[in-house]
């Protein structure tokens, strides 16, 4: 199976680009649903369906701010099963039984086993990615989105008339922080959660040099930015979206991203103490983030999905734990704040 550039489904680089760097394709589905009046995709309780991966950090955002907005009993969901293939990503079997919720086949389309069928369903003629996430409106049989940064942004606010006060006052872009939001998204995205794509899947030692270095001194900004910060979130005390962004890519780091993709200069629980904490926060803090989190997908969706890099499908035990708990860090850390004690 190709997309529109002739290439495999599960090739990542354009083999005849010379630059041998990871570029990735845009989200063709750009849709909004609003509460407006005459939406073409107005905001009504269980009109939209979500599909994601438990794997992907795209798909995780929304998992997350569907959470944090109380968004459960208004957005169904259901997530593909880990592995992708040259089909691109399949539905789970009801035989089959993986963590986490809603892994199972699609509730919408009885007899549907990949994606891809619900973009032929909707276009026959498709030539792009099915990408996850997909936001999916089952009254008028269309694709709404399949961009998770915009995704989220409908989730903040489009259902808020439909939802408890608690949960409409759960503001996730504040207006006096949106300009900082904003302008920490634009260096997060292009070095930290593309950056990563863009270390592990370069076919030149060039790309790679290139983006692994953008990517640490990005993630040294961050780390500034956090030990600078009142916490215990990105922006001092209210839960924001640039928590939401930035934690998809951090919380697979040392899972993933540090062997699979050759992120390894330095490592998140050893080399970053501020990021350190503040993931750790979240995860075992804010259901949101740690219950939409499933470190067996992570794991086994790119380390035997992306058979270019790791061709026998070889899963590495560690780290060990996935995540380390809120009061204990690694002891070469420990060490060191003992000797400056």
């Amino acid at each position: 199976m190709s997309d529109d550039n002739g290439q495999k489904i599960t090739s990542w680089v354009d083999p005849h680009d010379k630059s041998g760097e990871f570029k990735r394709q845009n989200s063709q589905f750009r849709n909004f649903i609003s509460k407006k009046p005459g939406s073409e995709f107005p905001a009504e309780k269980d009109r939209y369906h979500l599909y994601v991966s438990y794997a992907c950090p795209w798909a995780h955002r929304t998992l997350i701010a569907r959470k944090l907005k109380g968004l459960e009993d208004i957005i169904t969901f259901t997530s593909v099963h880990w592995h992708m293939q040259e089909k691109g990503w399949r539905f789970a079997t009801s035989d089959e039984q993986l963590p986490g919720k809603n892994v199972a086949p699609d509730p919408v389309h009885k007899d549907f086993t990949h994606l891809r069928e619900i973009y032929f369903k909707v276009n026959p003629d498709y030539t792009g990615r099915f990408l996850v996430p997909t936001l999916y409106d089952k009254k008028a049989g269309k694709i709404v989105s399949n961009e998770s940064s915009e995704i989220i942004r409908m989730f903040y606010t489009e259902f808020d008339d439909l939802l408890p006060e608690e949960y409409q006052k759960a503001d996730l872009l504040p207006e006096k922080l949106k300009s900082d939001i904003e302008g920490s998204n634009e260096w997060t995205y292009n070095d930290i959660n593309n950056g990563v794509y863009k270390s592990g899947f370069a076919t030149t030692q060039e790309a790679y040099e290139k983006a692994v270095t953008a990517l640490f001194k990005s993630l040294d900004r961050a780390e500034a930015h956090l030990a600078s910060s009142p916490g215990p979130f990105y922006y001092g005390s209210q839960i924001t979206e640039a928590d939401i962004r930035l934690y998809t890519t951090i919380i697979r780091f040392d899972a993933v991203y540090v062997q699979h993709f050759k992120c390894n200069i330095r490592d998140i629980r050893s080399g970053y103490p501020a990021l350190h904490k503040w993931v750790r926060n979240l995860y075992w803090n804010v259901p949101a983030f740690g219950e939409t989190t499933e470190f067996e997908h992570i794991k086994k969706h790119y380390t035997k999905s992306h058979k270019q890099i790791n061709p026998f499908s070889i899963t590495p035990v560690g780290p060990v734990p996935d995540i380390l708990p809120l009061d204990q860090d690694v002891p070469p850390f420990i060490a060191i704040n003992r000797e400056s004690a």
